[in-house]
């Protein structure tokens, strides 16, 4: 992450950066529900506290399964906690509660709070840069990570003033970096459906929408969180938020399918199409076309141009279609075709995104574990089966817990790869049946990740790829699926051998 400021700054440097905002917050009693371990919990009682407010946090898991957070918050003194369960009277007596974006909105303990908020809504709250928002099911990381690369980029080579800034959802809280943030900066957040839901209807003193992108991205949108949802229309419904808060100054990004098609309908920023068909000639947006040829795109009034080269360093034609979005929001906002194509080219991919992270035996090692979806893990498996410059024989290692979803299209996509090994699991237990329809052997489950690798090791040949990618939720085995990756990398690591 590009920052002026630590990962995680000391609350004197923070609080030498935020006197405009002190007396925003100064003396209030301030809740933080569910201090979690991705960050914004405690992101938000540094931020706060720097500020002078009076902090409980409350969490249901309890001081051990905490312990990487509350290390992070030792420095801080005069925090209460109350962890291991909630009291209601900590959320009637709260001036203001914040939610963390896991807790549901119809939670009984937030109906007894006078205020909620979010990381995400008291980032806004004191924004005063450029926005470009990223939402969908897949590629969110991967998009946002891809534009703050460019706009980064563009810094380096004097092409914009100010800095860049990448947050939100997996790349850490904004407010990590929020008093360090000017005016000629330009932010990306990537957000999920569980923060956008958290900003339905919000809007500053004056009536502006809270959230304004700029330049407002979706990447691919699919079945997910139906566990929590219910329904595909739910699920759609957070998503919409990203651009209900534009007007004709912004622009919207989204797929050329039926429900990108509806956003680029609804929106009152400008549409921008992208898939993998060319548009009409009237129409502004990008296309790719083909695997291995370049992605065009075209504003309105004028001629289309390269911006995806035909060759990119990460693997999969799910990915080339991300940095076409990517690429469509960059061109929107000033930049050059040739400037976005020749950056997105060297863009190395994220962690946890088919990161290539180990060789050993002539095998390559990939880490997926962000693909919490079938569809995603499926992509994944097409990224090498398809004869171009990553192609190679794939022993996939998939499986864990469903989130009430589809396992066809995993199931379809697993007959191309080499083996199949499986971790337990009940989205594992719903797979096993797909594969014995299609006659598509597997190994396992296994119930923890060393066997899964040693089962990957006598599978796997010189020249073959060996893809972690769960198609399924982490809960059970793991802490979160960040944590499911690192410890699949350390297991590979650990037993395969070969240099790193």
């Amino acid at each position: 992450m590009n920052s002026l400021i630590p990962s995680q700054p000391t609350v004197e440097y923070l609080m030498s950066q935020a006197a405009p905002f002190r007396s925003a917050y100064e003396g209030m009693q301030v809740l933080v529900m569910g201090l979690g371990l991705h960050g914004g919990g405690v992101a938000s009682v540094r931020y706060l506290a720097c500020q002078g407010a009076a902090i409980t946090v409350t969490d249901l898991q309890d001081e051990k399964t905490l312990a990487p957070s509350l290390e992070q918050l030792r420095d801080i003194s005069g925090i209460r906690y109350v962890l291991g369960h909630h009291d209601q009277a900590d959320f009637k007596h709260a001036d203001m509660v914040i939610k963390n974006p896991g807790v549901r909105p119809d939670n009984f303990f937030l109906t007894l709070s006078q205020r909620i908020e979010t990381d995400i809504s008291l980032f806004l709250a004191h924004f005063p840069a450029r926005l470009i928002a990223v939402t969908g099911s897949k590629g969110k990381s991967s998009t946002a990570a891809a534009l703050y690369w460019a706009l980064k980029a563009a810094r380096t080579q004097g092409l914009l003033p100010g800095k860049a800034y990448l947050g939100g959802n997996s790349n850490g809280s904004p407010l990590e970096f929020a008093a360090a943030v000017q005016a000629e900066d330009d932010v990306v957040l990537e957000l999920s459906s569980w923060q956008l839901g958290d900003l339905q209807g919000r809007v500053h003193e004056g009536g502006m929408p809270l959230l304004k992108p700029r330049a407002a991205v979706c990447t691919a949108l699919l079945p997910d969180h139906l566990d929590r949802y219910g329904t595909m229309e739910a699920y759609i419904a957070d998503k919409r938020v990203l651009y209900q808060g534009q007007d004709s100054q912004d622009v919207t990004v989204a797929a050329d399918d039926p429900w990108g098609r509806s956003f680029l309908a609804e929106t009152q920023g400008r549409p921008l199409a992208y898939g993998e068909k060319s548009l009409p000639d009237e129409q502004a947006g990008g296309w790719l076309t083909g695997p291995q040829g370049p992605g065009l795109a075209r504003l309105a009034g004028a001629p289309p141009v390269v911006v995806v080269p035909p060759r990119l360093l990460i693997p999969g034609y799910h990915q080339k279609k991300n940095l076409l979005a990517a690429a469509l929001a960059l061109l929107d906002l000033g930049l050059s075709a040739d400037f976005i194509r020749d950056t997105l080219g060297t863009f190395p991919g994220i962690e946890h995104r088919l990161e290539l992270f180990h060789e050993a035996r002539g095998i390559r090692f990939y880490n997926d574990t962000a693909a919490t979806i079938p569809e995603a893990a499926a992509a994944a498996v097409e990224a090498f089966a398809k004869p171009d410059l990553f192609h190679a024989p794939v022993v996939l290692v998939t499986g864990g817990t469903d989130k009430n979803l589809d396992f066809t299209p995993l199931a379809k996509a697993a007959v191309q790869a080499k083996e199949v090994i499986l971790l337990v699991g009940t989205g594992s237990d719903k797979l096993k049946i797909l594969l014995d329809e299609a006659a598509c052997s597997y190994r396992g489950p296994f119930d923890a990740v060393d066997t899964a690798v040693m089962a990957s090791l006598d599978a796997a040949r010189c020249g073959d790829v060996v893809v972690f990618s769960p198609g399924c939720a982490s809960f059970g085995m793991f802490l979160n699926e960040f944590h499911r990756g690192r410890q699949w990398k350390e297991a590979v690591c650990r037993l395969a051998g070969g240099a790193a």
